[in-house]
């Protein structure tokens, strides 16, 4: 994801000033991505053969540091503010008069928050000038942890819509694959926090009013998944889902290439990137209210359907509701495809502009 970001930003500057991404590990201890050989800029990873959890705080900031005066930085955009390597480093480059700023999607209702906690948090924003965030809910928490109004700019969330669309192979709905061909899909680490046994429960009820269900596609790996089978097995309904397991990006464009709609049923979700994907692929989206997504991307009743968390009943209603009328659905498909621009890269390489402007 963040590979698209720089490249749009790369473009953007047009050879005017060095963009250099900066990769810290070449590893996840979250995600079972497949490294890219050629990212198509300038790229550097300090850590190739190690995640997060096996350096030091101080080996891994002073790699940072030693980077940043090799490369001559003197803007320096920070993921990870909350990581005291990453504190450290960004406060020895501010005190050395480098630029730095922070990138992040946190929003204020992600979870419970206390004031002594957010009062610590706050300090690990001290060395940053300014921010890019997402508009509404997580731009305002940027700026209620102290962050210069003036200085914060979206969006954060981008991928590349162009590729998202080449990889898929398909045309975006309502082209493509037959409306009566589409599956529902869902797009999830199999975790506590994304909801996924609601989300089977609201399948089950949905096949209950209809003789001809259409299925769904799960696309995801964890440790819930033995929970997860077991869930779909009481239900009966082990000849209509399929698990896919964990795909790799072209895996989920071409998932996402025949789908009805994308269901995103989490309880914590910060933003939800795959709603950039399904929208790039023209489908409407059902996501829970808690997706920072929603809040510029979708539109309750426009391009998707916007629900409770803990409501399947109503997830149930929308699905049934998609999957009988044509016309909705078509409409729809194309209210997100127009949404998906603001969720591409080019607004993102925008947003650095502003907070970076050249001549």
């Amino acid at each position: 994801m963040h590979d698209d970001r720089v490249r749009a930003v790369v473009r953007s500057y047009r050879e005017r000033v060095r963009v250099v991404g900066v990769e810290l590990f070449g590893k996840s201890s979250t995600y079972d991505w497949v490294v890219t050989e050629d990212a198509g800029f300038e790229k550097i990873t300090l850590f190739p053969e190690q995640d997060f959890t096996s350096n030091s705080i101080l080996k891994t900031a002073s790699a940072i540091l030693k980077l940043c005066r090799q490369v001559g930085a003197q803007h320096i955009f920070f993921c990870n503010y909350e990581k005291p390597e990453i504190f450290l480093a960004a406060l020895l480059l501010r005190l050395s008069g480098k630029k730095t700023y922070m990138m992040a999607n946190s929003k204020y209702d992600d979870k419970t928050r206390s004031l002594f906690k957010e009062v610590a948090k706050s300090l690990f924003l001290t060395p940053y000038l300014g921010g890019i965030s997402n508009e509404a809910r997580s731009a305002d928490y940027m700026r209620f942890l102290g962050i210069d109004p003036r200085k914060i700019a979206s969006p954060y969330n981008t991928l590349s819509l162009s590729e998202i669309r080449r990889l898929s192979a398909v045309e975006p709905a309502p082209a493509g694959p037959l409306f009566t061909d589409r599956h529902f899909t869902i797009v999830a680490r199999f975790v506590p926090e994304k909801n996924l046994p609601m989300a089977i429960e609201a399948y089950a009820r949905y096949c209950q009013t209809t003789s001809t269900p259409r299925k769904l596609q799960i696309c995801g790996s964890g440790n819930l998944e033995p929970m997860l089978r077991a869930c779909v097995s009481e239900l009966g309904l082990d000849d209509k889902v399929v698990f896919r397991g964990f795909l790799q990006r072209d895996g989920v464009a071409q998932a996402l290439g025949q789908s009805l709609a994308l269901i995103l049923p989490s309880i914590d979700e910060t933003f939800g990137n795959v709603v950039i994907e399904a929208q790039a692929m023209g489908l409407p989206v059902l996501l829970s209210e808690t997706c920072g997504a929603r809040d510029t991307l979708v539109r309750s009743g426009v391009n998707g359907f916007v629900f409770e968390p803990d409501n399947p009943e109503g997830l149930a209603f929308f699905m049934g509701l998609l999957d009988r009328d044509e016309a909705l659905w078509r409409r729809m498909c194309g209210s997100a495809s127009a949404y998906a621009e603001k969720g591409d890269v080019d607004r993102f390489a925008e947003a650095i502009m502003t907070l970076v402007p050249v001549s």
